[in-house]
């Protein structure tokens, strides 16, 4: 059962696949930040689990209408459906992230849906637009269903942990962006604005917050791995904290020492009160 709910996830047998499904991901997403009112840190922005995938959740349409975009890792395919009855599927299968951008926007076109938003993905350093990119074209539908069965059980389990708190905390959600599921609690105090920070930036941590997530590994990261961090960081945070390092200014908890354990969801959830605990904040806002 354990194997079952909580499946390996080595990078090395799926990164280019990931990157892949990164891409595909930044598209959707992009549509839901131009489609979608703009919320406070960006709430707009982001993807929900599912129990087949990820989705949009519903976004406004012409005159009343909505349409979503779901991701199904199960049959494999985008689901474009709309208010008015529509239901479109794309295959997902091993092609350029130029071949499906092209698809999904003809396809929505013909819908009548003409998102305009950049085609340049976020929080990469060297972004390929859409339109262009020929480089990521991995598909593996057994590995997406392995990584989609992890986002799963955290999803569940990161709900448990934000409904602890009574104060501001945002949805459990999926940031394209950094390919990361999260969830943030807000000490209800404004945050000094760092000076290098952009727009984007300023108004994720315009507030002092202490974030949880977990990343399916990537970049430097060699690995799946849960982590939380506080900003601004308090004083003496992390000596305090479980699990710091200091390169990253990150907690870090490798998910394959989770799996391994006997009760995934309580280390899980025992890593994250243990690094909100170390914001050394009022304890007040939780349950």
């Amino acid at each position: 059962m354990s194997s079952e709910l909580w499946p390996p996830l080595p990078l090395e047998d799926w990164e280019d696949t990931r990157d892949t499904l990164h891409m595909w991901t930044q598209i959707v997403g992009k549509i839901r930040m131009v489609e979608t009112p703009k919320l406070n840190q960006w709430w707009n922005v982001t993807l929900y689990a599912t129990p087949r995938g990820l989705t949009t959740s519903a976004m406004p349409w012409g005159l009343g209408e909505s349409y979503s975009i779901d991701f199904d890792f199960i049959d494999h395919q985008l689901v474009i459906a709309t208010s008015r009855g529509d239901v479109r599927a794309l295959p997902f299968f091993p092609r350029p992230v130029a071949e499906l951008y092209r698809e999904l926007m003809s396809t929505l076109a013909a819908l009548g849906i003409h998102p305009k938003f950049s085609t340049l993905p976020a929080e990469l350093d060297h972004p390929i637009r859409f339109e262009n990119d020929t480089t990521h074209a991995a598909y593996d539908p057994a590995a997406v269903h392995r990584f989609w069965r992890v986002l799963l059980q955290i999803d569940r389990v990161m709900k448990v942990f934000r409904a602890r708190f009574r104060g501001k905390c945002s949805p459990v959600h999926f940031f394209w962006g950094s390919f990361d599921h999260a969830v943030t609690r807000f000490s209800g105090r404004p945050a000094p604005p760092h000076p290098e920070w952009g727009p984007i930036e300023r108004e994720a941590y315009s507030d002092e917050c202490s974030s949880a997530g977990w990343w399916p590994g990537g970049g430097k990261f060699r690995e799946a791995m849960f982590f939380s961090y506080t900003a601004p960081e308090p004083p003496g945070f992390a000596d305090r904290a479980p699990f710091y390092d200091r390169e990253s200014s990150l907690c870090l908890l490798p998910y394959k020492d989770v799996r391994a354990s006997a009760d995934p969801e309580a280390m899980i959830l025992d890593f994250f009160q243990r690094t909100y605990d170390a914001t050394g904040w009022n304890a007040s806002g939780t349950k």
